[in-house]
């Protein structure tokens, strides 16, 4: 299918990373875009977004349509980007089913994690989905303002992946594409997304998940104790092990010493998840190291460092929402 005149686009999870991508999306002077605004919908509505880039400078964005929830919109859409916190996947389902028309909606996901488009494709068989992993880093300072560092990079393919998708899929992709080279991003269209997948999931699985047991920032984290680069290296190759015996063979022990590596190379940082502990938010942890833990029961592997490290962050995430509830 050939796009003649405006693509509709809806933009869910207007957080740092939505807020990011909702910016690139606008940039598109043929891009009609709605966002769904929580927290900021106040700041978003009367102001719009403000995006303060290091490699894009500051700019003031105004979606053509801010609203609440995707039923506000009263229309389908061409295509629904899916940039939320993975939590609760099925309940964010069932709020895009009224900006969802399964023939004509692509669905866009970005987000971290493993086992994320599972959700959507139940609920819409034959939609084109289109799966995307990020590494750009972006906070939300203030309601509707964004920071962003250069860092700046996304892999996307379609899902799941094919070396003979139909000539709707590669059509829908390929424009997104040129969405994406219109917003001047960098990003890559790959075929195996499953290993860029689970490649980002060692990455959180670790980072992740041990600032936001410790409060510490990367480095503070690896220089706290001898067993705590050990205790790491561990925890990465059991997350390893449970993509490649869910059939993602390239995934390769190698990746450890790549991933830290990288981190030590770069400042000390805190991660999303730390964020939203610190924010008294529930956390991302299903589909982060959840995913992985319940692979790996069922294939029947040993995992004791994944085990141990699920353990503690759910019991994080319970208190978080324990005192949501008060």
């Amino acid at each position: 299918m050939a796009f003649e005149g405006k693509i509709d686009v809806l933009l869910y999870g207007l957080g740092a990373i939505g807020s990011f991508y909702a910016f690139i999306l606008s940039r598109n002077p043929n891009v009609r875009l709605t966002v769904v605004a929580r927290s900021n919908y106040d700041a978003v509505k009367s102001n719009g977004l403000v995006i303060d880039s290091q490699n894009h400078e500051k700019h003031n964005i105004i979606p053509e349509n801010v609203v609440k929830t995707p039923a506000e919109a009263r229309q389908t859409f061409d295509y629904v980007v899916c940039a939320h916190k993975a939590i609760g996947q099925d309940a964010a389902v069932t709020a895009l089913g009224p900006a969802i028309e399964e023939d004509k909606t692509t669905i866009v996901i970005i987000q971290n994690g493993v086992g994320n488009e599972e959700p959507f494709r139940n609920a819409w068989p034959k939609a084109t989905i289109i799966t995307c992993v990020t590494w750009t880093g972006a906070t939300q300072t203030s309601p509707g303002y964004v920071k962003h560092t250069k860092s700046e990079d996304m892999q996307i393919g379609l899902f799941p992946s094919s070396i003979s998708p139909s000539a709707t899929e590669q059509t829908r992709l390929s424009t997104f594409s040129s969405l994406l080279s219109g917003g001047n991003t960098n990003f890559t269209v790959l075929e195996d997304m499953p290993l860029q997948r689970w490649q980002k999931v060692v990455w959180n699985a670790a980072w992740n998940s041990l600032t936001t047991a410790t409060l510490l920032d990367t480095h503070s984290w690896l220089e706290s104790s001898p067993e705590a680069v050990p205790m790491t290296r561990r925890l990465m190759n059991e997350v390893i092990d449970v993509g490649r015996a869910c059939g993602v063979t390239a995934l390769e022990h190698s990746l450890t010493d790549s991933l830290i590596e990288k981190i030590l190379g770069m400042p000390p940082i805190g991660s999303s998840m730390q964020t939203d502990c610190l924010a008294g938010r529930p956390l991302e942890v299903d589909v982060i190291l959840g995913y992985p833990w319940k692979k790996s029961k069922e294939l029947g592997l040993n995992t004791p460092t994944l085990d141990t490290i699920y353990a503690v962050v759910m019991g994080v995430d319970r208190r978080l929402r324990n005192a949501q509830k008060i």
